[in-house]
């Protein structure tokens, strides 16, 4: 008796630890299959996002906007009523990266409306991969990335482009039907970005593999004239166009924090800014004043030289990154890095980051990093499905410019123009421009 006694604590305690890891078990399983649940919310709510066709191109008018929004919010009541307190923290930023998702869309439908108040929202065709992981500001869900192309094509790849090319004439006349707002800068300014987009059609339209090409000819020319067409009305509608463009520091606010996930204001993101400009010209003097001795840079003045120059600033950022142990050098930075590297140009044809990069190109080499980013997304994509592309809504921006402006001052501190100290004044110039630049942007708010 008293060792059967003594063995029913035993027997009690291996009870206990049994149902204690069932619970582990069964909560587990729940929370997997809650995750499995925003998964397929994820790809109901990407597939939802993509508006339905109007004579073949993305139908942005307003009724359709007013005719799926029941819809919308259904989506959203849906991940809102999701408990994920109890989640892994990773599973949980996956869920708030599709609510910031849900709140953009929400935003655009009730603020922005690119699709009404911006006529570049209706540049179509792109010549180049943006350098974060989707273009920068509002675009359509039609648009011809040409820079994915790769000529001469094959069938497929042909009815690609004819199938994307097609879109441009039918969505310019829909921009005329959609473009009701009056945002006088951004109209100003998307007229330029539409005049571009002829000129770059033109242009594409004289490479040998599609002059050559009756089909695309023809889809090319087609593209060309509706493009010029939309042109010319913009410019008739311009002078009705006199309201701001700004959104407002409220909206703004809402914006910063519910979409973008970032915990500021407009007002903490001026002072921040006010700061960072005050900084950079202090350091920026400072730094001039160490380096008094030192004879002065001397920019890249032929093609020659600039070649010579961008060779060993591309060599010494990545030896750098590697011996001085910043960053895993990866087999695929110098490749993500190469091509974007720059060529000479004359002095007066030089725009601001030009003009720093002909004196060193460290400097935007090292924000640079930007390729080195998107090289990982290609080769080493994220294993949460929610995370593997790009966010919408420019949502990864603060992530993604954030690291790649810090950088530039980053490395400079960690030693990387140790061989040549006057380069340092270039990134505090680069520091101050930024700030200035992004002042503007939050006033015109």
């Amino acid at each position: 008796m008293k060792k059967l006694a003594s063995r029913i604590p035993i027997f009690l305690l291996f009870l206990l630890l049994v149902i204690f890891q069932s619970e582990c078990l069964s909560a587990q399983s729940q929370n997997a299959a809650n995750y499995t649940q925003l998964i397929d919310l994820f790809k109901e709510w990407r597939a939802f996002e993509k508006p339905p066709l109007r004579k073949g191109a993305p139908d942005y008018t307003a009724e359709t906007f007013e005719k799926r929004w029941p819809t919308f919010k259904k989506l959203q009541a849906k991940l809102l009523a999701m408990d994920v307190s109890g989640w892994p923290v990773e599973e949980q930023v996956d869920w708030n990266i599709v609510k910031s998702e849900m709140n953009g869309y929400d935003f655009n439908h009730r603020i922005l409306k690119p699709w009404a108040r911006d006529p570049a929202f209706y540049k179509s065709l792109w010549m180049y991969r943006s350098d974060v992981p989707a273009h920068e500001g509002p675009t359509h869900h039609g648009t011809t990335e040409i820079w994915t192309y790769e000529f001469p094509l094959d069938k497929t790849e042909k009815v690609r482009l004819l199938s994307e090319l097609y879109v441009i004439p039918s969505l310019n006349e829909q921009a005329k039907l959609n473009l009701t707002g009056n945002a006088k800068e951004l109209w100003i300014a998307g007229i330029r970005e539409i005049q571009f987009q002829s000129e770059n059609l033109k242009l594409v339209l004289q490479w040998p593999d599609i002059k050559n090409d009756t089909d695309l000819t023809l889809a090319m020319q087609t593209a060309i004239e509706s493009t010029d067409s939309l042109v010319v009305w913009l410019r008739e509608e311009a002078p009705s166009k006199t309201g701001p463009s700004g959104i407002g520091k409220e909206n703004y606010t809402w914006y910063l924090q519910n979409v973008h996930m970032v915990p500021l204001t407009w007002d903490d993101e001026v002072m921040l800014l006010k700061r960072e400009l005050a900084r950079a010209w202090s350091s920026l003097k400072l730094e001039e004043h160490r380096n008094r001795n030192l004879p002065q840079l001397i920019d890249a003045s032929s093609p020659e030289m600039y070649s010579a120059m961008a060779e060993k600033s591309a060599q010494s950022l990545l030896d750098f990154l590697e011996k001085d142990e910043m960053v895993t050098v990866k087999d695929y930075f110098e490749p993500a890095l190469r091509p974007h590297m720059g060529k000479y140009i004359p002095a007066e044809q030089r725009n601001f980051f030009w003009i720093v990069t002909h004196y060193d190109p460290r400097p935007l080499y090292s924000h640079f990093y930007h390729w080195f980013e998107l090289a990982r997304m290609d080769t080493e994509p994220h294993k949460s499905e929610i995370r593997r592309g790009p966010l919408l809504y420019n949502i990864f921006d603060s992530r993604n410019e954030g690291t790649a402006t810090a950088v530039e001052e980053m490395f400079m501190h960690a030693g990387l123009y140790e061989d040549n100290p006057r380069a340092r004044e270039l990134v505090y110039i680069m520091i101050a421009q930024r700030a200035a630049r992004g002042l503007g942007s939050l006033y015109a708010h």
